[in-house]
């Protein structure tokens, strides 16, 4: 089994922010496998689904950003998942608007959401997809920056770059971290349909 976890923060006014574009690339992921988030568990939104004979579990945390280890470790816990299985989708304002990277472990960087799921899961062993919101202009605070809205521009791209994202991770599932990583990482969306 399989745990695909989508951070972002719950509410209407946080729907379209940067900082929830892991819960945006969960939907996409989700609306792609015929299902839909229809209950909540251990504190998260979560839907069931399979791809490739694989048993997915998608969740998207309704703690707020910085107590998402407590959904996240809930469900591994109560599911029993490696820690191999697990995909943590969220923003990263050090890449540029749409680029991905995939990791298979590492720090927090800052970001708090992944910062509760390390110390709640007590490893940095955790594979991760990071999706570049681009760097705050001029001197304006990263934290703020993150909570704004998506330009008209970048609302327009967006579309693209959750579908890149569904591809990365049913790669993922299917292949391996190892082999998304090489298809998927830097990836620019114009080179997408190449």
């Amino acid at each position: 089994m399989f745990l695909i976890t989508g951070l972002g923060n719950p509410g209407r006014e946080y729907k379209n922010t940067r900082h929830n574009i892991g819960f945006l690339q969960v939907d996409a992921l989700a609306a792609t496998l015929g299902t839909r988030f229809s209950r909540v568990e251990s504190k998260a939104l979560v839907t069931k689904a399979s791809y490739q004979g694989r048993r997915l579990i998608l969740a998207k945390p309704q703690t707020y950003m910085n107590l998402s280890g407590q959904a996240v470790a809930a469900l591994v816990r109560f599911y029993k998942i490696p820690l191999e299985n697990i995909l943590i989708v969220y923003d990263e304002v050090d890449l540029p608007f749409g680029i991905l990277r995939l990791r298979p472990k590492g720090g927090s960087a800052g970001h708090k959401g992944i910062r509760s799921i390390l110390e709640r899961l007590g490893t940095q062993e955790i594979p991760r997809l990071r999706i570049g919101v681009d760097r705050p202009p001029g001197r304006m605070d990263a934290a703020a920056y993150v909570l704004q809205d998506f330009t008209r521009a970048e609302h327009d791209e967006l579309p693209q770059i959750l579908q890149i994202g569904v591809e990365a991770i049913q790669t993922f599932l299917a292949e391996g971290l190892e082999a998304a990583m090489t298809r998927y990482n830097g990836q620019a969306i114009d080179e997408s349909n190449s």
